[in-house]
């Protein structure tokens, strides 16, 4: 039976609570013990993915003036409203440990079936489903992300939702106008739920973290020791962590030559600046940087997962001065997911294929003089 360290932070900052686990992923790299960790946020807060573009996504001012930090995670996934009525649980662990499956879709369905445990000793009848959500009565109850620290530590991050603020949960998101918003809010009520919601009352966390504690000792076949965070993780987490998640490189993570709202901007004769979205199992949306149909540079973001996620950018690299045909793109993104041995749950290479190449139809259909494009080039007539 392995030995697992569990560390209950209780009620922590937002920025703990949403980055602790990255210090002690550090740590396991170095040695420690595969580690379990549960809080909550002390205070509200705003997290977008990994490869979310921040002011698409979210309205800023709006979480400015009403002192709600944003904080971007380190896996993908979408952006969401988090407070003190989410249990988080964030599973830390080396990828050779016998009770972590290979492929990222078994390491979901695994560990969640200690979540829907959780719901069902609560009297609902939860249910796992793929890729990586929980439900009850075909809502949603827990949201769920999967990361990776370096080439050896896997991190599965994801919670027990308590009650649901839906109105600023609607509200802190970046929307066309105020009907669409209205319209994304009853969504919501109609497609996400909560304990609250379906028990009538709000059960204790301490009783949720007994119920996850049995649960991963008793289905994953594991012992937990109760442990603090060393001194080492600690000093991890202060000083490299937290200043790299308090950076504005690090929120911001600004792309080059990406546009707004156009979709096609004509540079200059033959070159194009073209942005294409993509709907797969998550979204893809693909900024490109076009001379007639070869790709200058390229850039992805969105909702989707990438184990490792740093791995992205080496896709974006190995797309560049390729031209627009189907069968070479995705032959080089296969290529791209067999040298490096990447995991995108949910997306296949030919769904990045498919974004890639609407950029071709985009680009002829282009609307000229729409977006004064003034970035690196020269302006001049």
């Amino acid at each position: 039976m392995e030995k697992w360290r569990l560390i209950d932070l209780g009620l922590v900052e937002p920025l703990k609570a949403q980055t602790f686990y990255e210090a002690v992923a550090s740590a396991i790299d170095k040695g420690s013990l595969n580690t379990i960790i549960l809080c909550q946020p002390k205070n509200p807060y705003v997290c977008i993915g990994f490869h979310q573009e921040l002011e698409r996504e979210i309205d800023v001012e709006y979480c400015r003036i009403n002192n709600l930090p944003i904080i971007r995670r380190a896996q993908g996934g979408g952006a969401t409203y988090l407070d003190e009525n989410q249990v988080f649980y964030q599973i830390v662990a080396r990828r050779e440990s016998l009770i972590i499956p290979s492929k990222i879709e078994d390491f979901f369905e695994k560990f969640l079936s200690v979540t829907v445990y959780v719901y069902r000793q609560l009297g609902l009848q939860a249910e796992f489903k793929a890729l990586n959500d929980v439900i009850v009565n075909g809502r949603k109850i827990s949201g769920n992300g999967a990361g990776q620290y370096g080439g050896n530590i896997v991190i599965l991050v994801g919670n027990i939702i308590l009650d649901l603020n839906y109105e600023v949960m609607a509200r802190v998101l970046k929307v066309p106008d105020e009907k669409f918003r209205d319209k994304m809010a009853k969504s919501m009520r109609d497609w996400v739920t909560s304990l609250k919601k379906e028990l009538g009352y709000i059960p204790d966390a301490s009783k949720i973290k007994t119920l996850l504690i049995q649960g991963y000792e008793e289905i994953l076949g594991i012992k937990l020791i109760p442990s603090k965070p060393t001194e080492e993780e600690e000093k991890i987490w202060e000083k490299e962590i937290k200043p790299k998640h308090l950076s504005k490189e690090w929120l911001y993570q600004e792309k080059e030559d990406k546009i707004d709202q156009e979709r096609a901007v004509k540079i200059a004769d033959g070159v194009k600046v073209v942005q294409a979205d993509y709907k797969a199992g998550k979204l893809i949306r693909v900024t490109a940087e076009l001379i007639g149909e070869k790709i200058l540079n390229l850039t992805f973001s969105g909702d989707f997962f990438m184990l490792p996620e740093s791995k992205l950018k080496d896709l974006e690299k190995k797309l560049k001065n390729l031209t627009l045909d189907k069968s070479r793109v995705l032959e080089r993104i296969k290529a791209f997911y067999e040298e490096n041995k990447v995991q995108t749950p949910g997306i296949k290479p030919e769904d990045f294929a498919e974004a890639v190449m609407k950029l071709k139809k985009l680009a002829e259909d282009y609307s000229p003089l729409i977006y004064p494009y003034t970035n690196h080039h020269d302006n001049r007539s």
